[in-house]
């Protein structure tokens, strides 16, 4: 029989150990390119990421060896497979290793402390020659680490170059005959959704060694600063398809080398943005299906979850969606080994654990019949007990718009209500639950629905929740995304105030506005920091507590010694350089009103972090424990930006619980 108590009190089984301890989580699918064997990228409770063969669910590399690229600091794009090789990137030691099933790991790049390699592609012909992304870090200091794309030599076990001259490069693609290699680039200070090129060019071998990029002849699809021309890939040695973003979403585009042509492929632009920001390396929004290359599957993102589209790959091709449970679908890898056309991807559900899944549809767009079969090969795991959460516990995503002002622009959310199957609700007449509101991370990204066990740890304990899909946020369109421009430290501040009182007044009112508290991770950190400190009067008085998980405190000092990937990042986020308009940056940094802080603070930190460098995090604290507010700081060792480690996570949760329950006042 279910009971009562206050909001915030109820006791939970989804404890701190049931969903880190034994968790993983999938970085990657690599599907071997001869054989279609598919293999995961699988994240580990010990922080390290391990190779598995998905079907047999047998360790390809694991133990001390960790399947990771430190490339753009986010990493992504650290495995591929050919007939029966998979090659990786390690970690630890910043290496290429190939390795067949059952044996041990082979170096293929020579020995470095300053070389970091990414986002293979494999030469169609000659398979020992590897292109892939090279980040120099000779000299460590941001303006002076060097991308290029170079070669590996997989027989030779060398390197060399390829292509210079842009800032950053991904995405490299071989055509099927090798004769020609496509790639995106960008150059600062755009972010590669910003504005982002690819380049398509001509290559040959020269005595089956060493691959030439020809500088002439190369056409160059995209713009910089206002287009972003992202994911290419060929279909066949005369057709590229890509995602190009001129109508204001990124939709899929063709490009045809025989006549030059660069065409959309839908005849009419859908608003929605086929593809998410590249903050990592390898992510693949679509798969061709089948051998004819007539066909592909596409995820898109329409109000805050993916979908997903069968399309015809000719300009003026069909698109037709097909049923999907699932609300987030990444890394869409096509498979060759049957009839039935079939790709596998990392999926994750809104109730119950997603992981690795294969997907059986017609190859037609134009067939509206088409119902796809999905099965799960490797599930997710919430721990040992994650099954054993009883049924009703889990509390579900709704998406909601809220207007705010002044202009009454939408503001996009996703609410979670308080639930737990042994509590029919509060035991106090009319109380509304407290409510944990989450700025996200990037800026420039998104808060999905998928199930996660964080959000589920505090709604089952009578603790509503609700993530703010700020303006700037990805997902919704470059109008959107462009909210922020200029504006960072204000717009996504006042979204975030404005989201969570309009959730608590007003007869149908959701939460207790008196006892909300803002939490975010990164991006998300400084949002809640400078909620509190650089809010106008009485609005950084809003929030009853906050806490900045490696949260930017000083925006001067994260343009002087953040990484290359984002050192520039912040000039069209803040309109400008630093030295353009100092003042700005002085006045956006939460540091600067560290003394208008006057409610709890929390602050988590891991000490190697090379994005939010750990001193930021000491100087805040420093500040507002002066002033004599509550404020609380953890740093974590071996930690750098995000929590890896099950310890780590079970501790900053644990600790983050107990800060609202004291701040808070429940019993």
């Amino acid at each position: 029989m279910s009971k009562t108590a206050p909001y915030g009190t109820w006791k939970s089984p989804i404890t701190s150990d049931a969903i880190t301890q034994g968790a993983i989580g999938f970085d990657a699918v690599v599907v071997d390119r001869v054989t279609s064997t598919v293999y995961h990228v699988e994240r580990r409770p010990t922080g390290r990421n391990a190779i598995v063969n998905t079907k047999t669910n047998i360790d390809v590399v694991a133990g001390d060896w960790n399947v990771r690229t430190g490339v753009q600091e986010y990493g992504g794009g650290a495995a591929i497979a050919s007939d029966g090789i998979i090659y990786f990137s390690n970690f630890p030691d910043g290496r290429v290793y190939k390795v067949k099933e059952g044996s041990t790991p082979e170096p293929i790049t020579p020995e470095s402390s300053v070389y970091r390699y990414a986002n293979f592609a494999i030469h169609p012909v000659q398979s020992n020659i590897i292109v892939a992304v090279l980040e120099d870090h000779t000299h460590d200091v941001p303006s002076e680490v060097v991308t290029t794309l170079c070669i590996i030599d997989a027989e030779s076990k060398t390197v060399s170059p390829l292509v210079s001259g842009a800032d950053f490069y991904s995405s490299p693609s071989f055509s099927p005959d090798g004769t020609r290699l496509a790639w995106e680039q960008w150059f600062h200070p755009d972010m590669p959704w910003e504005g982002a090129q690819v380049v398509v060019a001509s290559c040959s071998l020269v005595q089956g060694k060493v691959l030439i990029v020809e500088e002439s002849g190369r056409h160059v699809l995209g713009d910089k600063d206002g287009v972003a021309a992202c994911y290419p890939s060929w279909v066949s040695n005369e057709s590229l398809i890509l995602t190009y973003d001129e109508s204001g979403y990124s939709n899929p585009w063709i490009y045809t080398t025989s006549s030059g042509k660069f065409a959309p492929i839908l005849t009419k632009p859908i608003n929605e943005d086929f593809g998410a920001p590249q903050w990592q390396l390898g992510a693949q929004p679509y798969a061709v299906l089948g051998n004819s290359g007539q066909t592909a599957i596409f995820m898109a993102i329409r109000g805050g979850r993916s979908v997903l589209y069968i399309i015809e790959l000719k300009e003026g091709g069909a698109a037709q969606e097909i049923d999907c449970p699932y609300v987030s679908v990444d890394h869409l890898h096509a498979l060759s080994d049957g009839s039935v056309p079939g790709f596998v991807f990392v999926g994750e559900l809104p109730d119950s654990p997603g992981g690795v899944v294969l997907c059986y549809v017609s190859s037609s767009a134009a067939d509206p019949s088409s119902s796809p079969t999905f099965s799960i090969l490797k599930s997710s795991s919430a721990g040992s007990s994650g099954a054993d959460f009883p049924d009703g516990i889990i509390s579900p995503p709704l998406p909601k718009s809220v207007d705010v002002p002044p202009d009454n622009e939408p503001v996009h959310v996703v609410y979670y209500a308080p639930k737990n199957p042994e509590y029919a609700g509060s035991s106090i007449p009319g109380e509304k639950p407290p409510c944990v509101v989450n700025a996200h991370g990037g800026p420039t990204s998104m808060a999905g629905q998928s199930l996660d066990w964080l959000k589920q740890f505090f709604t089952s304990r009578g603790f509503a929740w609700l993530d703010v899909n700020y303006g700037g946020s990805s997902g919704y369109g470059r109008k959107y995304t462009a909210r922020l421009a200029g504006k960072w430290g204000i717009t996504d501040v006042a979204d975030c105030i404005q989201a969570a009182r309009a959730l608590s007044t007003g007869p149908d009112a959701l939460i207790d506005g008196k006892r909300t508290v803002i939490r975010g991770g990164s991006a998300g950190g400084y949002t809640t920091l400078a909620a509190l400190a650089n809010a106008p009067d009485p609005e950084h008085k809003f929030f009853a507590a906050g806490t900045s998980l490696y949260g930017i405190s000083n925006m001067v000092v994260l343009a002087e010694d953040t990484h290359k990937f984002e050192s520039r990042y912040m000039e069209k986020l803040m309109g400008g350089t630093y030295k353009q308009i100092p003042e700005v940056y002085v006045d956006r940094s939460p540091i600067t009103h560290a003394d208008r802080i006057v409610v709890p603070l929390l602050i988590l930190q891991g000490k190697e972090d090379k994005v939010v460098p750990p001193n930021q995090a000491d100087r805040i604290h420093d500040i507002v424990a002066g002033n004599g507010v509550v404020c609380e700081v953890k740093f974590y060792d071996g930690e750098g930006h995000g929590w890896r480690k099950a310890e780590t996570k079970k501790d900053a949760l644990d600790g983050e619980l107990k800060f609202y329950v004291d701040v808070l006042k429940l019993e």
